[in-house]
């Protein structure tokens, strides 16, 4: 395997955490080399840059001030907001997602500025889809810039661990050149800005929000399965949080990049900001085996892809015309997903038995 497989990665369906003890050392040693980045960040206490959203009851501080639970139950879910809006940076935690049957829900990592540019705001989400008991958790990334709601840029994958049995850290680095979001170390997507995306590269002043909510009408299968309150509560649980990035007004008359300077520079010398050759290595191999739904591949919706689009050959080939794999699965139009505050468009369903 390249890159960073040989430490997460499965090999014929057994993850190598199972192979013979006498591999265990060198698979340690492993991911410490190339996690260093993500074990030295600098993490905050949940008072110390966020403040609660909604759903007040559900929303449970850990003894020590430093993580947050979000439940959900048949009355409400729960959420929290950092308290700025910040011009680029990289936002991170550590995420225990709910256990069991967990279908219709949504578990939401993102930053936005809907409240303040209600018509044309930008977001980046990181989007947890249930499943019912017994299948694995999927998940979604996507990017809007100035209100481009209508130019989706939706991908979906699989996991290759149960993320609902120990802490993993997501992150997104949100720079004026690239967005990279992460799953631990490993990078699963960039989107590199160039000039024909013009606005829909997000590029005011954004909070960091973490929600769980009811998304029956469309979260999984395309709204076929619902979520069961029998299970209730639903928790979902956040710790180590991060929050590199340069505080902002959002109608500040400071140049974002004069105000910044300081911060773009911090954010640049960072590890996590380079996506050395093992993480290509280890992007490549993820999007290969777990990206289920690409809106670059999705030529119906795009007969000419969006000019971020980086198209792979070996990535194409796997891919219907749907930008969904070409094996397994129900290939129903799904409805158009009601957001937390808008309509958006979104990829076919996502049947279960595409695991």
């Amino acid at each position: 395997m390249e890159g960073l497989q040989p430490c997460r990665y499965w090999s014929n369906g057994v993850s190598l955490f199972f192979q013979p003890l006498r591999l265990i050392p060198l698979i340690l040693v492993c991911v410490g080399n190339v996690d260093a980045a993500f074990y030295n960040l600098t993490t905050i206490p949940f008072d110390q840059g966020y403040t609660p959203l909604f759903g007040d009851g559900n929303l449970v501080r850990s003894p020590d001030g430093k993580g947050v639970r979000l439940l959900l139950d048949r009355f409400t879910g729960s959420g929290f907001i950092s308290s700025n809006l910040y011009n680029h940076g990289f936002f991170s935690a550590n995420i225990k997602l709910p256990s069991d049957y967990t279908a219709g829900i949504c578990v939401a990592f993102y930053t936005s500025n809907a409240d303040v540019f209600e018509k044309n705001h930008d977001e980046l989400d990181i989007e947890f889809l249930g499943n019912t008991e017994g299948k694995p958790w999927r998940f979604q990334t996507n990017l809007y810039g100035n209100g481009s709601t209508n130019r989706g840029r939706e991908e979906r994958y699989r996991l290759w661990f149960d993320p609902t049995k120990d802490f993993h850290r997501y992150s997104i680095l949100w720079t004026p050149e690239n967005t990279i979001f992460y799953v631990d170390e490993v990078p699963i997507r960039e989107v590199v800005r160039n000039e024909e995306m013009g606005a829909d590269y997000p590029s005011k002043p954004m909070s960091l929000y973490t929600t769980i909510w009811d998304a029956s009408s469309w979260a999984t299968s395309g709204g076929q399965y619902k979520v069961n309150y029998k299970y209730a509560p639903f928790v979902a649980e956040f710790k180590d949080l991060v929050l590199e990035g340069c505080p902002a007004d959002p109608i500040q008359q400071i140049p974002a990049a004069e105000a910044c300077a300081e911060h773009y520079t911090h954010l640049a010398t960072q590890d996590y900001s380079v996506i050395t050759r093992q993480r290509r290595a280890a992007m490549r191999r993820f999007r290969q085996r777990y990206m289920y739904y690409s809106y670059c591949y999705d030529s119906l919706r795009y007969p000419v892809p969006p000019s971020e689009c980086v198209t792979v050959s070996a990535e194409k080939a796997r891919f219907k015309d749907t930008g969904r794999l070409k094996f397994g699965g129900s290939h129903k139009r799904q409805s158009k997903r009601r957001s937390r505050n808008r309509n958006r468009a979104v990829p076919n369903s996502d049947n279960a038995s595409d695991v």
